[in-house]
């Protein structure tokens, strides 16, 4: 959550030099949908490749479009957005989501985590911090918006307590290496910056990610930090 400055705004980063960014919008209101087509467009490093304007309508783009990034809604009508990120990131899986919403529900900030949700901004933030956000997100990291962020952070400190009152049921074991790329993870580094680190290749990143998702039962990075605090295989300081 690097991008994120300290007033809750997100600091520009600067446009890649590769291939434009492919973005697939998703949100029922036509107007929302249109106004964020319009900033988005002027970025000559995204390109926006498609919309819907429910989650059912986002599952049918995404495979037809295969997009880098999906901005999506969380409450919509025929599909909500929680549900078509589980099945978008089942029939795309390069795709990343970052919901961009007006719930600030912590029980749907928590669903989308599971879910595999990159990203959780609300619409609070200013529309042209999108694609400052769109890059960061396509760059493998992950943000949250900061009033959200608190609430992930309480809700921490509850599931460590909610450990410490119940018989903890063994963790499964994690090699040295695989706590290693952990903790990089919950530090917000991505998977080029963790290779670098530890002197290893990216491809051999990615495989302790899986191994550790894999082991943890879970579905995304951001959620494996979670368990890891809730069940203290590593602090974040």
């Amino acid at each position: 959550m690097t991008e994120m400055t300290d007033s809750g705004t997100l600091a520009p980063l600067p446009p890649g030099t590769g291939d434009p960014i492919r973005v697939l919008v998703v949100d029922d209101h036509a107007l929302f949908r249109r106004g964020l087509e319009m900033v988005l467009e002027q970025e000559p490093d995204i390109d926006v490749v498609g919309e819907a304007e429910d989650g059912a309508e986002a599952v049918e783009k995404a495979a037809e479009t295969t997009p880098d990034i999906v901005l999506m809604d969380v409450r919509m009508p025929k599909r909500g957005g929680i549900d078509a990120c589980t099945a978008i990131k089942d029939a795309v899986p390069s795709s990343k989501i970052i919901m961009l919403t007006i719930s600030d529900e912590e029980a749907d900030l928590y669903d989308a985590i599971k879910a595999g949700a990159m990203g959780y901004l609300l619409k609070e933030i200013s529309i042209e911090e999108v694609a400052s956000a769109i890059r960061a997100v396509h760059g493998g990291q992950s943000l949250i918006s900061p009033s959200m962020a608190s609430k992930l952070l309480n809700e921490f400190a509850s599931m460590i307590k909610r450990g410490d009152e119940r018989q903890q049921v063994p963790a499964p074991r994690l090699t040295e290496r695989e706590m290693e790329v952990l903790r990089l993870v919950a530090k917000g580094l991505n998977n080029r910056d963790i290779a670098k680190q530890l002197f290893i290749s990216e491809n051999t990143v990615k495989n302790h990610i899986r191994n550790i998702l894999e082991k943890l039962q879970l579905h995304s990075r951001m959620e494996a930090v979670v368990y890891a605090v809730r069940e203290k295989l590593l602090e974040i300081t």
